[in-house]
């Protein structure tokens, strides 16, 4: 027992070294995100929303595809990359958070656009005509307004982070100790016939989970009322 959980300790830091990054990612984008498309004056509004939750409904596998031909070595992107700055994200630990940010992008969107909709508009209409600009409202009305509904979404984006497989699979592949996550190191034990390990690992995986889960919930329970 005590030789699987220090086997384990590897793949677990570096799952929560992705989730967190990867997390950060996702609730930067997807708060700005869930602002835009909460403007009823958007353009295309209903499509661009479509194209945002597309991660959540599409195949782990495709995502992961369509991210190797936008950062692969020879994607126009992973090329820019290698040539301008010498980064390559393909089989790095860096791609993997870039692909569990793509995965876990929908989950804060959404509930950040739930959120900013909630949002009573004659507020920010008062601070405008107060003279405030478009990023003061945002930052001191809208936000403030919001941020327990962005917060939600960031908790789940988080849980959906840490246990993200087949995008994470097809950039970073599953190379021990540089790569493999979690629920990489469970598939590889499983393929390999160790079933010993396999299982230590998805109770591991279920029990940090659940935590994360159970901690989130009493904390959003905590927090004062806006």
């Amino acid at each position: 027992m005590t030789e699987l959980l220090l086997q384990a300790l590897v793949p677990l830091a570096l799952t929560l070294k992705v989730a967190l990054t990867a997390t950060a990612g996702a609730c930067a984008l997807g708060v700005g995100a869930g602002f835009a498309l909460s403007r009823r004056g958007l353009p295309g509004r209903e499509l661009l929303d479509a194209i945002c939750a597309l991660p959540l409904v599409l195949p782990p596998t495709v995502i992961g595809y369509y991210l190797l031909v936008l950062f692969g070595r020879r994607g126009w992107l992973g090329q820019w990359l290698q040539e301008s700055f010498g980064v390559s994200l393909v089989f790095t630990w860096q791609g993997a958070a870039l692909a569990a940010c793509v995965v876990a992008f929908p989950l804060v969107c959404k509930a950040a656009r739930t959120a900013f909709e909630g949002v009573d508009e004659n507020l920010e209409h008062a601070a405008r005509s107060l003279g405030a600009t478009e990023c003061a409202v945002f930052l001191r009305v809208s936000l403030p307004l919001a941020w327990r509904g962005v917060l939600s979404g960031t908790m789940l984006a988080l849980a959906r982070a840490m246990g993200e497989f087949g995008a994470t699979l097809m950039l970073a592949g599953n190379l021990p100790g540089r790569t493999q996550t979690l629920s990489l190191a469970v598939y590889d034990a499983a393929q390999a016939g160790r079933d010993n390990e396999a299982l230590f690992l998805v109770v591991l995986t279920s029990l940090v989970c659940i935590s994360l889960l159970l901690a989130s919930g009493k904390f959003l329970k905590a927090l004062p009322a806006t």
